[in-house]
């Protein structure tokens, strides 16, 4: 690889131009070209932007020796074959959510991607944004204490997805953003989906998901694309104190209340003298941590060639893309069974970086 990781971005549609432009501007990346099939559209995308060449040939990127990386921003059903087929040439990938439209696909290719020794990144956007590092942080140091609780909204008044339903849509997002920030990552044991599919559109655009967590915190999840309102909110709560994260607020996107239930006197119940058990409620001081202001995608693309460059997993590695799936499918399990809670089926890869 050169001084610059030269990427080739495939697909330029609703994503794509994003990447796009963020490759453009990036001191650690050349855009090597735009690749659609609708050569006119990649064209738009690269007049927006400066100047990119473009194709409609992924077979000639995937062989063109002078590109290292391919960043891939097409419908979840496509990213499988074209994943396969850049890490069979040689590139290292990057992948938009969901990683692949199955949990078995999206392990063939985390799996060849090892055999291969390429990084597989997934594109977890949000888990790059500065609120979402400072909440991990903040977790790590024990600011919060014990998780207790993981609550996230993210509703709006959105586009219909033609392959996918709302979970698969608008889940992953959070489903990252937890398995980041967690200390156990997101060990869900059972997952429990309820959809609704009130337009008839042959797929839920309403959904809650209910997951207990392997550290005893439960986790739900609302996700909407027929709210006339937009919400962008995560709370978590912990033995110590509870953190509010509202995306849709530059002011104060981070909240941290020291209030709640002081968990040792709840304990008390079990004492033998019930009567001498009482609840007692924590009424402190409320902050919001100062954070950065930096794009989160132009992390996701210093940290693509910071992987590759030192030979490593990177942050939102393929793995973390099949934790998400494996939730994703269970989800889909329980809604055809009315929502009964179902298992998490997990594959454990062996640890290793990219060679």
């Amino acid at each position: 690889m050169s001084d610059l990781l030269r990427v080739a971005v495939v697909g330029a549609g609703y994503w794509g131009p994003n990447l796009a432009r963020t490759f453009k501007a990036s001191g650690d990346c050349e855009l090597a070209v735009i690749c659609d099939l609708d050569v006119s559209k990649a064209q738009r995308v690269a007049d927006r932007i400066g100047g990119a060449p473009v194709t409609a040939d992924l077979a000639a990127v995937l062989h063109d020796p002078t590109i290292d990386a391919v960043a891939i921003a097409t419908p979840a059903r496509t990213h499988h074959p074209i994943v396969m087929a850049s890490l069979r040439a040689g590139k290292h990938v990057m992948v938009e959510k969901p990683l692949a439209d199955t949990r078995e696909r999206g392990l063939e290719m985390v799996e060849l991607a090892r055999h291969q020794g390429l990084v597989l990144m997934a594109d977890h956007t949000y888990c790059y944004t500065p609120a979402v590092l400072k909440i991990r942080d903040l977790i790590a140091e024990g600011e919060l204490g014990d998780i207790l609780f993981v609550d996230s909204v993210r509703i709006n008044l959105g586009l219909i997805q033609p392959d996918v339903d709302v979970f698969w849509d608008l889940a992953p997002h959070d489903l990252s953003i937890m398995d980041f920030v967690l200390p156990g990552g997101l060990a869900a044991t059972s997952v429990s989906a309820h959809g609704s599919d009130p337009l008839g559109t042959g797929k839920s655009c309403v959904g809650y998901l209910a997951m207990p967590l392997e550290c005893g915190a439960m986790a739900h999840i609302h996700v909407n694309w027929l709210s006339p309102t937009k919400i962008r909110q995560m709370v978590i709560g912990g033995t110590k104190r509870t953190l509010v994260w509202d995306d849709l607020n530059p002011q104060q996107r981070l909240s941290v209340y020291d209030r709640g239930v002081d968990i040792a006197a709840v304990s008390k119940a079990t004492a033998a003298d019930a009567r001498a058990a009482h609840i007692s409620y924590r009424l402190g001081d409320t902050w919001a941590p100062a954070l950065p202001e930096r794009e989160a995608l132009a992390g996701v693309v210093a940290e693509l060639a910071a992987s590759v460059r030192e030979r490593r997993a990177p942050r939102t590695s393929g793995e973390s893309g099949l934790l998400v799936l494996a939730v994703l499918e269970a989800a889909t399990a329980s809604l055809a069974v009315a929502g009964a809670p179902l298992p998490v089926t997990h594959h454990t890869l062996e640890e290793g970086f990219v060679r």
